[in-house]
């Protein structure tokens, strides 16, 4: 009689114990059912597809799901917030003003070897030339045209990472209609680079033609013809037009593309292989900062072998018929705008024809030496600046 009372009782609390769970599995399916009906509503709504990559899910069974995703589709097909967008501008403007800032006497050097090509020698090699401009122009010397410079790169590399993560996401989420499983790789973030440096070129261009003149004026060899950047584009569209601040924006263009794109995809890609197979780690946001830099400098150096005769190109054309050029000449010898170019391919013909092939690559070597930490400190500035501010990193996988 005991033992049947005793296996009465357990029946019984079996029963009440079965029937709470079968509440507590109700409620969970009716909240997931509810969150899941909210957020294809607001799809819907929106004009976008559902969500992919586990956004149906609630913020705490979402982490725990292994996800691959992009800033477009991370949180629905919403699209990132005012205040995400403004963070991400923020972090790129310092980002480029500063790396710009840290690397500014090599690249007033590069532009001048660019310029004058082969009509001096002054300018030869890195240290010589640096000891040149040290000697003639002093501290200030090393960093004329870097305000402009900077003026010109805050806006420019505000918009380019944004543009790369915007277009970076359309891809990819286009890509998953088809294939729910794809994933961000080498070509998706040359294309999403590309696109990205060809709209921060255009939107910035004339700020870059103006900066140019800026840089290649000389201390004591001829009359400053430009005061500041306000006063060379007043001189500059009074003497030549407005079609001027846009000469060399095609070559420009052209060479963006795969330098801008190869460094989006060779620095997103090589920090996922460093990170997952050299370290082990569990993705790219993990990667230490030394690390993140060595991947930026090797992107860097990369992009601007293939693009650096366009560079030297759009140089050319910015300085075309402008007597300012003169001064950087030796004597007896022809200045860089006493040659007068229709386009750029009249300017790659007589260069080549002048010069050399050698003549397109025309501070390389001091080019080398300032673009790589100067992409490196641009990646990595970037990304910790998003870190501190709280927005997603979006440049790799991680």
């Amino acid at each position: 009689a005991a033992f049947q009372r005793v296996a009465t009782r357990v029946r019984k609390a079996s029963r009440g114990m079965l029937a709470r769970e079968m509440r507590g599995t109700d409620a969970v399916r009716e909240t997931f059912t509810a969150q899941a009906a909210t957020r294809a509503a607001g799809a819907s709504s929106s004009g976008g597809s559902p969500p992919v990559g586990g956004a149906f899910l609630s913020p705490t069974h979402r982490s725990a799901v292994p996800t691959f995703t992009a800033h477009s589709n991370a949180e629905g097909s919403s699209g990132p917030g005012v205040v995400a967008v403004c963070k991400s501008l923020f972090a790129g403007g310092v980002a480029g003003g500063v790396s710009r800032t840290a690397v500014a006497p090599l690249e007033r050097l590069k532009i001048l070897q660019q310029v004058a090509g082969s009509s001096t020698r002054v300018y030869n090699g890195v240290w010589g030339g640096l000891a040149h401009i040290w000697k003639t122009e002093g501290v200030r010397g090393m960093f004329k045209g870097n305000g402009a410079n900077c003026i010109r790169i805050v806006p420019n590399s505000a918009s380019k990472f944004l543009a790369y993560e915007y277009l970076e996401g359309a891809i990819l989420a286009r890509s998953r209609k088809t294939d729910p499983e794809a994933k961000l790789g080498p070509l998706t973030r040359l294309c999403a680079g590309a696109g990205a440096g060809i709209f921060a070129m255009s939107a910035t261009y004339p700020l870059d033609m103006v900066r140019g003149r800026l840089t290649v004026q000389v201390d004591g060899k001829h009359d400053k013809q430009y005061r500041s950047m306000s006063h060379a584009a007043r001189v500059i569209i009074k003497e030549e037009g407005i079609k001027a601040l846009y000469r060399g924006w095609l070559p420009s263009v052209i060479g963006v593309i795969p330098y801008v794109g190869l460094n989006f995809a060779v620095y997103g890609t090589l920090k996922d292989i460093v990170a997952v197979d050299v370290y082990g780690l569990r993705s790219a946001k993990e990667l230490d900062v030394a690390s993140g830099l060595a991947c930026g400098g090797v992107a860097g150096a990369i992009g601007q072998t293939v693009a650096y005769p366009f560079d030297v190109c759009r140089r050319r054309l910015q300085v075309s018929g402008w007597q300012g050029a003169a001064a950087l000449a030796d004597k007896g010898k022809e200045a860089a705008h006493e040659v007068r170019y229709k386009g750029m391919v009249d300017c790659f013909v007589k260069v080549v024809r002048h010069e050399g092939v050698g003549a397109l690559f025309h501070g390389l070597s001091a080019n080398y030496v300032k673009v790589a930490p100067s992409i490196a400190i641009a990646f990595v500035c970037y990304e910790e600046i998003k870190k501190v501010l709280g927005v997603e990193l979006y440049i790799s996988s991680g």
